[in-house]
């Protein structure tokens, strides 16, 4: 397998488990370069023989260590500009625990050159939960907002996405430059969405290469609720102060038509009533969704204040 000229990956990692040696060593073999931004893991996940300190000198990866959690946007944006400096013209975004499939880089790059779909930003997998029976996560433009792709929909090679999940997503750094970066003060939860939404807006296109699979882990745990075909993910408490408030930022930005807003919203109401009369820690989830939604209507970003 020969690597892809002109792509380099950046990969955010935080607290890594297993996972990140088999990913770095698939990107290595895929990818013209690879940066690590380690966004605050500790000093024993950082040093030793298995360390990602070794782990990124064993397999040739640039690693940029923050020092502290600066949140995945800021990660990313500094990744990009580390592979922007070395002269990549493409970069593709990885979590720590996504597993890419041979040649997916390759298959990626070739679906963006495609001009069939008109000006493409990026281009991303088609991702699937990585667990029994896991559900793909791909999401295209609905009336009321985005929603998983139909299986009649999956079988087009190219599928127009509302937006790409960040991991595995191949960007044109020309492109990221006219369009922006991710968006620092959200910190974590919509970073991609966001993105997504000013690049259509700036007149670009979003693709899923259906014919490449990746796996990749989305929330803690999920949850079966009777007449609901698709489970729900259930993440930590905090996870529900930064949806909120994002949600709200979103909503706000004038990014979204007006029923995305409406869809948005009527998720919100769905997402609270979950956490409060289902999930476990009801109380902390409740705090923290209240403070959320007070910041996000006080303009409040980056990290938690708790």
């Amino acid at each position: 397998m020969s690597a892809v000229a002109g792509v380099w990956a950046v990969v955010v990692s935080y607290h890594p488990g297993q996972e990140l040696r088999g990913l770095l060593e698939s990107l290595t073999e895929q990818c013209e370069g690879v940066v690590v931004v380690d966004n605050g893991s500790d000093a024993d996940e950082l040093s030793g023989s298995s360390g990602i300190r070794s782990l990124c000198h064993a397999v040739g990866a640039v690693l940029v260590e923050q020092g502290a959690n600066t949140g995945v946007a800021t990660a990313q944006n500094r990744g990009i500009s580390v592979v922007r400096a070395r002269g990549a013209r493409f970069v593709v975004l990885f979590d720590d625990d996504s597993a890419p499939s041979d040649g997916m880089i390759a298959k990626l790059r070739e679906a963006l050159a495609q001009g069939d779909h008109g000006r493409v930003a990026a281009v991303g997998p088609l991702i699937r939960e990585n667990k029994p029976g896991g559900d793909q996560l791909v999401y295209v433009a609905r009336r009321w907002g985005p929603r998983r792709a139909t299986v009649d929909e999956l079988r087009s090679p190219r599928l127009s996405a509302a937006f790409l999940l960040a991991s595995g997503c191949l960007i044109d750094l020309d492109v990221l430059a006219e369009v922006g970066g991710m968006n620092e003060a959200m910190f974590i939860d919509h970073v991609d969405l966001e993105w997504g939404l000013r690049a259509r807006k700036a007149g670009y296109a979003l693709l899923v290469a259906t014919g490449t699979v990746m796996n990749h882990s989305l929330g803690d745990e999920t949850v079966q609720l009777p007449g609901r075909a698709q489970p729900v993910h259930v993440h930590g408490p905090i996870r529900g102060y930064y949806l909120m408030r994002n949600t709200i930022a979103l909503i706000r930005s004038g990014l979204m038509p007006v029923a995305w807003r409406v869809g948005y919203l009527v998720w919100m109401l769905k997402y609270i009533a979950f956490n409060a009369l289902i999930a476990d820690r009801r109380r902390e989830r409740l705090r923290a969704m209240s403070r959320g939604i007070v910041d996000g209507l006080r303009d409040r970003g980056g990290p938690a204040p708790f």
